[in-house]
């Protein structure tokens, strides 16, 4: 699974110009499912995020989870993550799990979310969105997990 988070002061998604999610301070995640992931691999990643520490102490090292800040997460599918374009200008999706399977594990993403943590905001799988964002540092991380 591939998910790119940026931490952000503020965030939304929007579909046909009506907020569908939005979050103040907490993390804004990308994140596209690969044809080999699992549901234990959605847990997995949602473990991480939840426990990551990319938010300042009081000494300002980032040394606190989105637990620890009490923020918000906004999650939001994007398969072009597993874009392609080693060869030629045009991308390939490949990379990226067939539709079934994405929706599956961005569903299990948000469920797992859902009953983890407080604040849970997402945008809508497979629909063409509008993303807003202030990253707040700018702090954005990739991450793949397998």
């Amino acid at each position: 699974m591939l998910a790119i988070v940026q931490r952000v002061s503020r965030a939304d998604v929007r579909i046909a110009g009506a907020v569908v999610g939005a979050i103040e301070h907490g993390l804004l995640v990308l994140a596209c499912a690969e044809p080999a992931d699992t549901e234990a691999i959605a847990d997995r990643l949602i473990a991480k995020l939840l426990k990551l520490r990319i938010f300042a102490d009081a000494q300002g090292k980032m040394n606190r989870s989105l637990v620890d800040v009490e923020g918000g997460l906004l999650l939001v599918s994007q398969f072009t993550l597993a874009a392609d374009v080693s060869a030629g200008n045009r991308p390939s999706f490949t990379g990226a799990a067939p539709p079934q399977l994405g929706r599956r594990l961005f569903e299990r993403l948000v469920a797992t979310a859902r009953a983890t943590h407080p604040r849970v905001a997402c945008g809508e799988f497979g629909a063409l969105m509008q993303v807003g964002l202030v990253n707040d540092g700018p702090v954005t991380i990739p991450i793949t997990l397998r």
